[in-house]
């Protein structure tokens, strides 16, 4: 915290607007502690990716008029969903597609009058780095067959076993329908799905596939290419990390016409959030009549500023390895987070696909539109697919083979000129994207808290049990439905135990 002589940015009630209409009070204890009653609930949300724009939505849900939002964005808002510009078009660079049974994901593009993009068909295999290993064709029972020939039954232990999973997971919107929340990750998997759930994010999805009979040769084959594309990780991932993943890919997606991150913006759009471009760089606890009081420190274009909140939820990491985020005066101090983050590239290649590469020497012939990998030494990229536009009309279609088109190919590290010659004939343009976008689930063994102090909350420690749209989507709303139980005091929604009983009798 700063000298007590120095001045601190308070917003004004009424909308709370930065910048020249910002009151400075001098940053005396009378003048930070002491409140004059209102009924109002200052609340800030740190970031303004899905996690944070939902978090808002959500907390406006259920406390209604009486929260008073601040959301943080030093980047933009969106955050990891964002596009980049080809030829005057906008193509998706990650946080491409969404699972049929995101229903949170659904409501919210139902509420915000969004649309669907309109599909467009492509076939996808799976490359070795010398050999096709597995190829889709047109036909579903082709499909069917080849999956059979070359693994047996498999593919459907694997089929039988995600089923599984996601059966249970979809007990969640049941029990938030209800108003139930969990104060950390560990009580919703159980709640979900017992030890079996909160053992999944200690063991690895190969080791968990094995086990129900699915062979060496396909989790190396099929398991590891999908992995690395979603993940840009391998089998050695957490189990339940790998089923929501592998989920994505056996069942039906989507995308949002005009781009995924348009969520975000129409959910700040509708809660009328006060969006703050600035960076949080730390958060100082204080008490007012009983109260925990929390002080959000930032940097701006304009320099420092602080204000003052009665509840906090962070959606950024807290990771040293990701922020210098700090914490004072709280007791016992927030400890550090452990574990590390992969890093991964995004290029998007405007181009011809050297498809003699792959084994088809005249580009006419080569049928696919997404390549995934399998887990080979010399394979320096993870997946690539020939990507369609965010806005798609009725006349659209892909571009053949041996026209140029636009590519997204994922790695770990950034690909030179000879990596891009060997992939593609020629280009136009490369667009690179470096992120640290998913934990590194081999590195840490504990899961993140929710609950760091009484009313500041964590929501991306959720990406250490699984990371995708609909999870964030998911631990906003838990986290929403804690603040809110938390607040009024209404312990008997929170942490509950045998919540199927509970939820069937409530009906």
């Amino acid at each position: 915290a700063s000298p007590p002589s120095q001045a601190v940015l308070i917003p004004s009630p009424a909308g709370r607007e930065r910048g020249r209409g910002q009151r400075q009070v001098p940053r005396t204890p009378g003048a930070l502690l002491t409140r004059s009653p209102r009924r109002s609930l200052p609340a800030a949300v740190v970031g303004a990716g899905l996690g944070g724009s939902a978090s808002a939505y959500f907390l406006q849900q259920h406390f209604g008029p009486q929260v008073q939002l601040d959301v943080y964005e030093a980047a933009g808002v969106g955050g990891r969903l964002a596009t980049v510009t080809v030829n005057k078009q906008q193509y998706e660079s990650r946080g491409a597609s969404i699972h049929a049974l995101s229903l949170h994901m659904q409501d919210f593009v139902k509420i915000l009058g969004l649309k669907h993009r309109r599909e467009v068909a492509g076939k996808s295999a799976i490359f070795s780095g010398e050999q096709f290993v597995l190829e889709e064709t047109d036909w579903y029972l082709l499909n069917l067959f080849r999956l059979w020939w070359h693994y047996g039954i498999s593919f459907l232990r694997l089929q039988m076993w995600v089923e599984e999973v996601m059966e249970k997971f979809m007990r969640i919107y049941k029990y938030q329908a209800h108003g139930y929340a969990f104060s950390s990750l560990e009580e919703l998997l159980y709640s979900l799905g017992g030890d079996a759930f909160v053992n999944m994010t200690q063991r690895s999805v190969a080791e968990s596939l094995l086990e129900v009979g699915v062979t060496q040769r396909f989790v190396d084959d099929v398991i590891a290419a999908v992995l690395r594309s979603s993940y840009g990780q391998s089998v050695l991932v957490p189990a339940f990390a790998g089923a929501m993943s592998l989920a994505g890919a056996q069942g039906s997606t989507w995308a949002v016409e005009g781009g995924n991150k348009l969520v975000c913006s129409g959910l700040l759009k509708l809660t009328k959030a006060n969006i703050i471009p600035a960076r949080v760089t730390g958060i100082s606890l204080h008490s007012s009549e009983g109260r925990a009081l929390y002080q959000v420190h930032y940097e701006s274009s304009e320099g420092q500023g602080s204000a003052f909140y009665d509840m906090v939820v962070v959606t950024t990491p807290l990771h040293p390895s990701r922020s210098n985020f700090t914490f004072e005066n709280f007791e016992p101090p927030i400890a550090d987070f452990p574990g590390a983050f992969q890093p991964s590239v995004t290029s998007v290649v405007h181009g011809y696909l050297n498809s003699s590469y792959f084994g088809f020497p005249d580009p006419k012939l080569f049928p696919f539109t997404s390549i995934l990998t399998t887990d080979t030494p010399d394979l320096f990229f993870n997946a690539m697919d020939n990507i369609c536009p965010v806005n798609i009309s009725a006349a659209f279609r892909r571009k053949q083979p041996q026209e140029a088109a636009v590519w997204r190919v994922l790695s770990q590290q950034p690909l030179d000129k000879h990596q891009l010659k060997t992939l593609f004939r020629s280009y136009y343009s490369v667009q690179v994207t470096e992120w640290q976008t998913y934990p590194r689930y081999d590195a840490a063994k504990s899961l993140p808290p929710i609950v760091l102090h009484e009313n500041l909350f964590y929501l991306s420690g959720v990406e250490w049990v699984a990371s995708s749209m609909e999870m964030i989507a998911v631990a906003a709303k838990n986290v929403a439905l804690l603040a809110y139980n938390r607040w009024h005091q209404d312990l008997e929604k929170i942490d509950q135990k045998d919540l199927m009983h509970k939820v069937k009798t409530e009906l």
